[in-house]
């Protein structure tokens, strides 16, 4: 009975948020275009799947989602807290917890609907040239060392602005390495991993992971992680191709001192 409860309050609450969207857009096309609203059931329909897919994926947040997160961060870092006691906090006795950041930020990463989209629509749009795989891999590596980075951050405690400030320095930098071509998709590799299944996770990690750091302010010290999530993947793209443009001169380079000879 608690579970249906939930279930309803959640449903209801879902309702109440996404209706003014399918107001704004009825309003609209009926007084502003003056039309009426073409193929209403099927609309209604998929509003309705939008409604039960919304409060399925908020409930199954809360029950799995981020209680695992925060479940690992609290196991991982609860025997280094338990040694440090009240003494200084020793970043190397946390290891394991960066290790575990890293591939629990590549893996999410790799399942991340709007990245598998994006990569998927950059293929097509390139002939090819850019490969799904090869995208979503370059993007699930700068989410890995981000959000371990990240990680690292909330156990030595030290400003974020140090590091997103430096993130960006470099990304500016890679801006104007790299080729036109690639930098939008870039950048728009950045925003999309920060969506349903990477933010849960990875939000839990860290208010998890500053609970239990000794000397950590959740409030304080654990958020931030997203924001490492969304830069560093722009610079693991923008590096990307800045290595594969170089690669590619180097053996047209080789393959022209081979012809000559």
């Amino acid at each position: 009975m608690e579970f249906l409860a939930g279930l309803v309050d959640t449903a209801l609450g879902t309702a109440v948020d996404v209706l003014p969207i399918a107001v704004i857009l009825v309003v609209f096309q009926v007084a502003v275009l003056r039309r009426r609203v073409p193929n209403l059931g099927r609309i209604l329909s998929g509003f309705a799947a939008v409604l039960l897919g919304l409060t399925l994926f908020l409930i199954g947040l809360e029950q799995a989602l981020f209680p695992i997160g925060e479940t690992m961060a609290r196991q991982l870092a609860a025997p280094e807290a338990a040694a440090a006691g009240t003494a200084q906090v020793d970043w190397r006795d946390y290891m394991l917890v960066y290790a575990f950041a890293a591939a629990i930020g590549f893996a999410t990463t790799i399942a991340e609907p709007p990245l598998i989209a994006v990569a998927l629509k950059a293929e097509e749009a390139s002939g090819g040239l850019i490969g799904s795989w090869g995208l979503r891999i370059a993007v699930a590596v700068g989410v890995a060392v981000g959000v371990s980075l990240g990680a690292f951050r909330i156990v030595t405690g030290t400003p974020l602005s140090w590091y997103i400030i430096a993130a960006y320095v470099v990304v500016i930098a890679q801006t104007f390495r790299s080729s036109r071509s690639i930098v939008p998709l870039a950048y728009d590799s950045g925003g999309v991993t920060t969506s349903t299944v990477t933010v849960p996770v990875v939000a839990a990690l860290g208010l998890g992971l500053a609970a239990n750091v000794p000397g950590r302010n959740p409030l304080v010290d654990g958020f931030g992680l997203i924001a490492f999530a969304s830069v560093f993947p722009i610079m693991s793209v923008l590096g990307y191709s800045m290595a594969t443009s170089w690669l590619n001169r180097l053996r047209r380079a080789r393959r022209s001192r081979e012809e000559a000879t």
